[in-house]
């Protein structure tokens, strides 16, 4: 199992942020992933690997008017 923002979720061999994201819907363009408290940047999403027992925090980032 592996955290995402503070609630358990299921891990599984192989898992990435891109991956992580798809499953929990999170298609925000503007989004802040950390694994672990570190700043992933999005262009290692497919590389970032999330190891069970991993703590993962996403920040949706809006803006409005």
């Amino acid at each position: 199992m592996i955290k995402v923002n503070g609630e358990q979720h299921p891990w599984r061999q192989g898992l990435n942020v891109t991956k992580l994201l798809a499953e929990k819907n999170y298609v925000f363009h503007a989004i802040i992933v950390r694994i672990n408290e570190k700043f992933i940047p999005p262009e290692e999403y497919d590389a970032a690997l999330i190891s069970d027992g991993d703590s993962v925090e996403t920040i949706h980032l809006i803006t409005g008017g």
